[in-house]
């Protein structure tokens, strides 16, 4: 598929959407409906508005508008022989991607795909279950505008056993998967797939308050951290140096700050000692844990290392900040933290493809290979060894 074509394609499917935006709406309001009510972290996954519907449509043509990639010389060199060998990128094949309650993945990890000229299986969970089928036959409808394959994106519509069945490859055959949901289908996905997966989503991301931070500052990326509570870029853990001047006063002031916002304060020892209404971190497990909803983890380090140990042995390895005006303690900070992106000053929340400038991301990595991070089109494609010769032979 020529990159003018797969260009062609997301036009289409750009205008359709703007075309359909009431159709996406209301089928989405079908899936919403039977959503529990008291579930705020599924219904904010699951909930597709004109707003949501406007951003799709964005994602879209700035994908278009990325630079293709595809075939792109890595290197090329002629040897003395006259042996002539080219690393070209080349698309991996056929992208799986499985996800749950979250239908703009549907378009947003799709177009990252196509864009690299990758075929696509789409799994979506039965929770957005209208609204992906709504938009998996706007994709049917854009390629066959432009004469193009219509299996090249596909939506697999079938029972959690025969999803199972998928994983294993018993039915269809992929070159990589990619599932975004809870650590239970990752888990299973990683122990079942025989095709390479890259793991995206886990947060229990860390912030750290050092001793010569602006602690006004802090506190406004600590509040920014849980300003959504279903993304994977919200903050679940603070780390706060002892040495910060008037410590408990500044511990009470970003307890207040969070409850305010009726975040949940959890603590370790000497937090409750500080604030006796802070609930005690009830064992290490919460440490690891990540917990998509109202309420974070407060503690106190005796250092920038302790701080970097602890983010270290528990984080989920996406995100972590260090506040501070120290640059050289920043710069230990993000050197030595093993976390996918790692700040200074500013929040976790920016962890994202659109914010770095990717248009629209397929996932957000927290493993070492292939790449970490938010996935874009670039990040969707591996390599491939080219050889021209006139009947070179090796002696």
């Amino acid at each position: 598929m020529s990159a003018t074509l797969r260009n062609s394609i997301l036009g289409s499917l750009a205008r359709l959407l703007a075309e359909n935006k009431s159709g996406v709406v209301e089928a989405n309001k079908l899936d919403v409906a039977a959503c529990p009510a008291d579930d705020a972290v599924i219904l904010d996954r699951l909930k597709v508005d004109d707003a949501k519907v406007d951003k799709m449509i964005a994602a879209v043509r700035s994908v278009i508008d990325a630079r293709d990639l595809v075939g792109q010389a890595i290197s090329a060199q002629t040897r003395a022989d006259g042996l002539r060998i080219e690393n070209r990128r080349v698309p991996f094949g056929t992208i799986l991607i499985i996800f749950e309650a979250r239908p703009d993945v549907c378009v947003e990890a799709a177009i990252i795909a196509l864009k690299a000229g990758n075929k696509i299986l789409l799994k979506g969970g039965k929770e957005a279950r209208n609204t992906n089928l709504f938009l998996a036959n706007l994709w049917r409808l854009a390629l066959r505008e432009n004469n193009a394959a219509p299996d090249f994106v596909s939506y697999l519509d079938i029972s959690r056993e025969e999803t199972q069945k998928l994983i294993r490859g018993e039915y269809e055959k992929f070159d990589l998967v990619i599932p975004r949901g809870g650590e239970a289908l990752i888990d299973f996905v990683l122990r079942n797939s025989n095709a390479p997966v890259i793991v995206s989503g886990r947060g229990n991301n860390f912030l750290y308050i050092d001793s010569e931070a602006d602690f006004e500052m802090a506190v406004k990326i600590a509040v920014n951290g849980k300003q959504r509570l279903s993304v994977c870029n919200a903050l679940d853990k603070i780390l706060i140096d002892e040495q910060l001047p008037d410590l408990e006063t500044k511990t009470k002031q970003l307890i207040a700050a969070l409850r305010e916002q009726n975040i949940e304060v959890i603590g370790d020892e000497d937090v409750v000692a500080i604030d006796p209404t802070v609930l005690l971190v009830p064992d290490e497990d919460v440490w690891y844990e990540e917990f998509l909803s109202a309420k974070i983890v407060i503690g106190i380090v005796a250092s920038t290392e302790e701080a970097i140990e602890t983010i270290n042995e528990y984080s989920g390895g996406h995100s972590a900040v260090i506040v501070t005006a120290d640059g050289e303690t920043a710069d230990t900070f993000l050197n030595e933290v093993d976390c996918a992106a790692v700040y200074h000053n500013a929040s976790t929340r920016f962890t994202d493809g659109g914010e770095f400038g990717l248009g629209a991301e397929i996932a957000i990595s927290t493993q070492k290979l292939h790449f970490r991070g938010p996935l874009g089109t670039e990040h969707l494609l591996t390599n491939k060894w080219f050889v021209f010769g006139d009947g070179q032979i090796r002696n």
